[in-house]
């Protein structure tokens, strides 16, 4: 009973955020076409970028346990995956399998809303995952892979829930260690 209260708490919680713009706050301006937030922030000038930037960290080829975090708390790793995803790096690219807490996102583009419904745009397909919750419950919910530019660094990822509606968030892959 308590993990039925839990999951359609859940569940109203995600579709008041994307009903509600992913909370949208007095003092920001909202981007017609997306709907998401946009902030103003002073650029750093050229000489400060340069020192602010840190070399890429590489892996080798294999595959490797990673934490995804995003700023969003409605968009999330499943918590049965304790916010981890499994990376696989080969060839030096690298892709981070994560399953979600739900099924009501639906599609996932790497990059920008505005982008990701351009004629042409090559969203990322949802795979159907089955998670198993510490009380023992098992669920399906919705796992994409995700390519991952850099490791520790934000990226953009846009997504679309079952309502049709894209919003942009900000995502990173951090803490990669290589399983057996």
């Amino acid at each position: 009973m308590k993990r039925k209260i839990i999951i359609f708490t859940g569940m109203f919680l995600l579709m008041t955020a994307l009903l509600g713009g992913c909370g949208s706050s007095g003092g920001q301006e909202e981007d017609a076409v997306t709907g998401m937030e946009e902030t103003s922030e002073p650029e750093e000038a050229p000489a400060q970028q340069e020192e602010a930037e840190a070399p890429a960290v590489t892996l080798e080829d294999g595959v490797y346990t990673a934490e995804f975090d995003t700023d969003s708390g409605m968009f999330h790793v499943s918590e049965a995956c304790d916010g981890k995803g499994t990376l696989t790096v080969e060839n030096g690219e690298m892709v981070l399998h994560v399953s979600l807490a739900s099924k009501n996102i639906v599609n996932l583009f790497p990059g920008l809303a505005k982008d990701a419904v351009k004629e042409g745009a090559e969203l990322l397909m949802p795979t159907t995952d089955s998670v198993t919750y510490s009380d023992g419950i098992t669920e399906e919910v919705y796992g994409f892979d995700i390519p991952v530019p850099a490791l520790d660094e934000e990226f953009d990822l846009a997504l679309v829930g079952t309502k049709g509606k894209w919003y942009d968030h900000k995502v990173s892959v951090s803490n990669p260690e290589k399983t057996e």
